[in-house]
């Protein structure tokens, strides 16, 4: 039996509990001398979400599916924490005559009793996962309900600072050159100027994206539509008020907005998404 083995490890915690990618590594491979299988390939998944289905690995041993007979894991959660990912991996594995093995849990597809217990644990596991989703949620949801300006404004709640700004000791810091870019840009389309112009000129002068590269239609839109640069942070549809230095003033993002919308030609397409102007902290959007 050509065995192949899969691992993935997601957080330092995991690690710490036993599953680092090197412990699952040398257990599945004793698990297989054991069996007197012989150990066809070893996929690795470092940093990586079970919920991911796009994972490298991953991807690599199910395109690579001739060269093994059966995917041996030391836990169902390793390889799958979405019970329709998962399904729709079995369904696979049994159109080419594979089987699944689970190590630790002592499960294998290749009787009844085995598929029964499998979909049954898998289903448990994406149930606990979505109980963490939903209390994450929940706890970001309330802390965003609660947070004013005179308690640290500049909290980001989880949120990548997006060009113009930084985090420092989780604080959104403001990037002075950056934010001038930014006031430009709000500047030039008040002006009359389209996305695509704006652009144009920047990419010209030199001017990347934070990352290094060109700006688009896409990356300056977003910049566009973000009221960060309003003195808001949006979270679901929640507007919360931050205290670092802002590129317009509200008065000034919602006329973006309104001439922004103006252009859509297609009036179902036409959403305007203000931001409170004076000194209100939060709002629903």
């Amino acid at each position: 039996m050509r065995a192949a083995i899969y691992v993935r490890v997601s957080t330092e915690e995991q690690a710490a509990e036993g599953y680092s990618i090197e412990a699952q590594k040398e257990m599945l491979q004793d698990w297989c001398i054991v069996e007197g299988w012989d150990v066809a390939g070893i996929y690795e998944d470092d940093g990586f979400s079970g919920r991911n289905d796009k994972r490298p690995a991953y991807r690599r041993m199910m395109a690579e599916m001739d060269q093994w007979d059966v995917v041996v894991v030391i836990k169902m959660d390793r390889i799958h924490r979405n019970s329709r990912n998962f399904m729709a991996m079995m369904d696979q594995l049994d159109r080419h005559g594979k089987m699944f093995v689970s190590s630790s849990e002592a499960l294998d597809t290749t009787n009844a009793l085995g598929r029964f217990v499998v979909d049954m644990i898998q289903r448990l596991a994406q149930l606990e996962s979505e109980q963490i989703g939903e209390r994450t949620h929940m706890g970001m949801r309330e802390k965003a309900e609660t947070l004013g300006p005179e308690v640290d404004g500049k909290r980001t709640m989880g949120f990548t600072p997006p060009y113009g700004y930084s985090l420092e000791s989780g604080s959104l810091v403001e990037d002075t050159y950056e934010l001038s870019v930014v006031r430009r840009m709000f500047e030039e389309y008040s002006e009359g100027s389209t996305v695509d112009q704006i652009c144009y000129r920047l990419n010209l002068e030199g001017i990347p994206t934070r990352r290094g590269n060109p700006w688009n239609r896409r990356n300056l839109g977003n910049i566009l539509h973000n009221p960060v640069y309003a003195g808001y942070m949006r979270w679901e549809d929640l507007l919360i008020r931050h205290d670092a230095q802002t590129a317009v003033t509200p008065e000034e993002f919602n006329s973006v907005q309104e001439l922004m919308a103006s252009r859509v030609r297609d009036p179902s397409r036409r959403e305007v998404r203000l931001v409170p102007a004076g000194d209100g902290y939060a709002g629903y959007l």
